[in-house]
This record gives structure tokens, C-alpha cells and sequence, in this order.
């Protein structure tokens, strides 16, 4: 059995559909947003369609669909604009074996280990882990024991700034600068390039990675590249330094801990910057670990929907934009099509995608996504959202069969950010059959902790009006409901 795939009812209870595990192992290795619990996939992908159906995801994200549509002995397609959304859907296709990929990594220490040590030396001769800044100003320099957990901490010299003054002037060389939006929301600013979310050093290094990267074939190619973007996050200068946290007898702590990249591109004035091949390798030995633990696959799969359609192919992965997809397909072709697109202005993927997206060197289109943003420049308001989401449930209701589902990962706060529903009983065959709650955290700490954060979605079922759908199933999940969920207005949630 796949890691993470199979909604196996002897093993597990209807109520995991509605609150499934958190996400483990293959799954758990890469942070990306929106990422669909595999419970509720699987379950529906079994209750829903039969083997040699179509399923169909017009908003790919992370791909894990794809996993369990395979699994299922079911055709798929997926579609996304977001480049990394392809790479990390093939990833989870074409998995490389373990040992393969741990001796990758091992060629590549061999190859630029030290190169990457030597720019953290310090005046002693030994290597520095981490580097506290405050704003532009070097406070601290970390260094790990020979022995022993405990860090040890030296006041900067004259050769910590000598040696990072040496790349004030690099270039890049394999990564993209990158498209980035005046967007408050996120902390983004129009000027703003791949220089400001990592220091030249660490770019440096960073690059030195790739050079031994881009020497593999494709399929090691991708899960090293994956592997570094997934590292990437403790490499920039968005790493957090976490102090006064915690109170031991009442007294509050004067320890300055390292956090992490959490979303958004903030620079924290007090931040860390972490020794690139650490964060790296931390991140290849827990790839490993998952990779040990999953099943070897090499799933076939094409960049052409039609093909799947055909039966010439299981497995389609397209690139671009939903609704032009949509458009090639047949009427009547598609059984299932359950997919989570952007909720109101939760998640602008592009945008937040951009640093993985230069790392890759892919090239984002920006003008396509269908998505809120509050970059006003980008021109992706609520009422273009609205109606590009209205063309999309059109375009499903043509391809769906008529014993069809369309299934949908859904909430937002505003009520204007549920009107597209309303295009179901004016230019559809569609009507919405009932919903359930879903609680899960993707283990994020903006999710969990921020005030107001959603933490649950819906998942709303539809089927055409005329279809003779066996509903049996979807009765016995946890908190069915028959009604659109109750939709509210928060104040100081509106995306306008």
C-alpha cells in the first residue's frame, strides 16, 4: 500500500473524513498551502467513481490527488499555473529510491561542503552555524559545540564582516530574481528581488547547490531541487529570532530561540542567518526517512489531457491556466471533479510560490491565476475572482457525466466571496446535494495561533440535477448538512 493512500474502513472510521491525521512522511516533507487531507480524497475517490473514471483537479496545489487516484486504479487529471505545483506533483509521481538519492547528497557534500563552510569561518578557524542580525547590524555569531547541545555565542569581529562584506556584489547565476507585487497582506514590495528575501551569501551558496544539482537525471534532479526549496525558508533572512518566550517561576525568559519561515515574506528586524548546507542536509535526511518508508513508484504520466481522455494515458499533469484546460475537454467526459481553489484572499500562491519559483528558475504567469490578491496592480479583485470561478463551474458542469460529482474544498468569511454558488441554479445542471465541516491544521503556526485563522473548511458535494447518484455514503459522514453552510461577515476581513 502507498504511503498515505487507501481510505481503508476497516482500519479507520467515517469520522476520519472529517477530521483526518495530520499530514506524515512523503506527504509532510515539502510546505505548501492548501495541501487537501488524503482521508476525505480517498474516501470520496472509492464512494464516488469507479475504476477507469476520471477524476479531475482543476487546482492541482500539492498533487497528492494524483497518489490516490493511482492507487484507486482511476485516470486523473490535474491542472495548476503555479510551476511548483508541477514539480511537486511529478516528485510525488516518480519518487527516486532512497539509496539513490542519499548518495546524491553524499557526492554532493563531497563536492561543496567546504566551499559552503568556508564563507562562515570565523577568526579561530572554525565555523559558524548561525548569525543574529538586528535590521543590517550583526549582533551575534553561533557557533555548535564539538560536544554537547548548548550553542556557543561570540560578539562579531572584525572578520565575521570582512567576510560577509566580500558578496556584497554577487550575482546569481541559476536563480531567477523573481516578479514580486506591492502586497501589504504578505509583506511584499514591487522593487523587491530575490536579494531581499536571502543574503548574497547565502545566495552564493545557494548556487554552488544548484551547480552539483543540475548534474543529476531528472528524477534525482527534482527530488534535490525539492529539497532545496523546501530548505530554502531556514535559508533566508525571514527566519525569526524568538525571545522572551515561555516564564520559568514567573519570570519571562531572556533566550533568544531560532523560529522559522512561517508565510508571508517578512523580515523581521531581528533575524537569524543559518548556515546553508545545514538547513540542507537537515532537510535531505528527513526526505530520506520519508522516502525509506514510502513505496518506490514511477507513475507514467503526460502534459496532454486528451490523451487521458483517449485512455492513451492514466495520468495527465498540465500546466496553465484552469479554465483554458477546461475548455479542450469533451462533454461529458469527467466523472469526478473535486478540487480546492483560492479562498477569497487567504492564499495568493504565485506570490507566496515566487521564491521557490526563482529557485526552480521557472517563470510564474501571473495575469492567469485566478485568485484575490490585494496587490492592487494585478487588477485580481473579488468581482474578477467571482467570475472567473463562475466560468469554471460552467465549464465543470459541461464535462461532467450526468452520474457526475463536483466536489469542493470551500470557506471564507464575507459573503460576497460565496456568490459564484449562486451561477449553479442560473447556468448550471448542478445542484448542491449537502456539505460537512473538516477540521485539520496543516501543522502551520499562522493557521493555529493567529486570532481569527480558519481552521476548518467545508467540503461541498454537488451532482446534476438529473443524475441518478447513489447518496448512501455521503449520509454517513460526521455533520453532513443539507443547506449551503451559514456564510458570515467579519469585520476587517474583507479583501477589497
Amino acid at each position: 500500500m502507498i504511503q498515505g493512500t487507501l481510505f481503508d474502513i476497516e482500519s479507520k472510521t467515517i469520522e476520519s473524513i472529517s477530521n483526518p491525521e495530520t499530514y506524515k512522511g512523503i506527504y509532510a516533507f515539502h510546505k505548501y498551502w492548501g495541501k487537501k487531507p488524503s482521508e476525505s480524497l480517498s474516501y470520496f475517490i472509492q464512494n464516488c467513481t469507479n475504476k477507469g473514471d476520471i477524476v479531475l483537479d482543476p487546482f492541482l496545489g500539492s498533487g497528492l490527488i494524483s497518489i490516490e487516484t493511482h492507487a484507486l486504479s482511476r485516470r486523473f487529471i490535474g491542472i495548476d499555473i503555479n510551476p511548483f505545483s508541477i514539480e511537486h506533483t511529478s516528485f510525488l509521481l516518480s519518487l527516486p529510491n532512497p539509496n539513490e538519492y542519499m548518495k546524491a547528497i553524499h557526492e554532493i557534500k563531497n563536492n561543496v561542503h567546504d566551499k559552503i563552510f568556508e564563507t562562515y569561518r570565523m577568526s579561530d578557524g572554525k565555523y559558524a552555524s548561525h548569525y543574529l542580525w538586528e535590521k543590517e547590524k550583526l549582533i551575534k555569531v553561533w557557533r555548535k559545540p564539538e560536544t554537547g547541545k548548548t550553542r556557543i555565542e561570540f560578539e562579531p569581529t572584525n572578520s565575521d564582516i570582512e567576510l560577509i562584506q566580500s558578496f556584497e556584489k554577487y550575482e546569481i547565476r541559476n536563480i531567477k530574481k523573481g516578479t514580486f507585487f506591492e502586497n501589504a497582506r504578505i509583506n511584499a514590495k514591487a522593487d523587491m528581488s530575490i536579494y531581499n528575501l536571502f543574503t548574497r551569501r547565502a545566495l552564493y551558496n545557494i548556487d554552488l547547490l544548484l551547480d552539483e544539482i543540475k548534474k543529476y537525471p531528472e528524477k534525482l534532479q527534482r527530488a534535490l531541487l525539492l529539497t532545496l526549496t523546501s530548505s530554502s525558508g531556514q535559508m533566508s533572512s525571514m527566519v525569526f529570532a524568538i525571545s522572551g518566550r515561555g516564564k520559568t517561576k514567573n519570570e519571562e525568559s531572556t533566550k533568544i530561540e531560532v523560529g522559522s519561515w512561517v508565510i508571508g515574506l517578512w523580515c523581521p528586524e531581528l533575524h537569524f542567518e543559518i548556515n546553508v548546507w545545514n538547513c540542507f542536509e537537515n532537510r535531505a535526511k528527513k526526505l530520506h526517512k520519508a522516502l525509506l518508508e514510502s513505496t518506490n513508484r514511477d507513475i507514467p504520466f503526460t502534459n496532454d489531457p486528451l490523451s487521458v481522455v483517449r485512455k492513451m494515458s492514466s495520468i495527465g499533469i498540465v500546466h496553465g491556466n484552469s479554465l483554458n484546460v477546461l475548455s479542450t475537454l469533451p462533454e461529458k467526459s469527467i466523472k469526478l471533479i473535486i478540487t480546492d481553489p483560492p479562498h477569497s484572499d487567504r492564499i495568493p500562491y504565485l506570490e507566496l510560490s515566487e521564491m521557490w519559483n526563482c529557485l526552480l528558475n521557472k517563470d510564474s504567469d501571473f495575469s492567469d491565476e485566478i485568485v484575490v490578491s490585494n496587490a492592487k496592480e494585478r487588477n485580481k479583485n473579488k468581482m474578477k475572482y467571482l467570475e472567473d470561478m463562475s466560468k469554471i463551474l460552467i465549464e465543470s458542469n459541461r464535462i461532467l457525466l450526468e452520474d457526475g460529482f463536483l466536489l469542493m474544498y470551500f470557506n471564507a468569511r464575507d459573503k460576497q466571496s460565496w456568490d459564484f454558488f449562486t451561477v449553479i441554479k442560473a447556468k448550471t445542471n448542478l445542484e448542491f446535494v449537502g456539505a460537512f465541516p473538516m477540521e485539520y491544521s496543516a501543522n502551520s503556526v499562522v493557521q493555529d495561533n493567529r486570532k481569527g485563522a480558519m481552521k476548518t473548511d467545508y467540503l461541498l458535494v454537488f451532482k446534476h440535477h438529473n443524475g441518478t447518484n447513489d447518496l448512501n455514503s455521503l449520509n454517513k459522514i460526521p455533520g453532513w448538512i443539507i443547506e449551503l453552510p451559514k456564510q458570515t461577515t467579519a469585520s476587517g476581513d474583507n479583501d477589497e
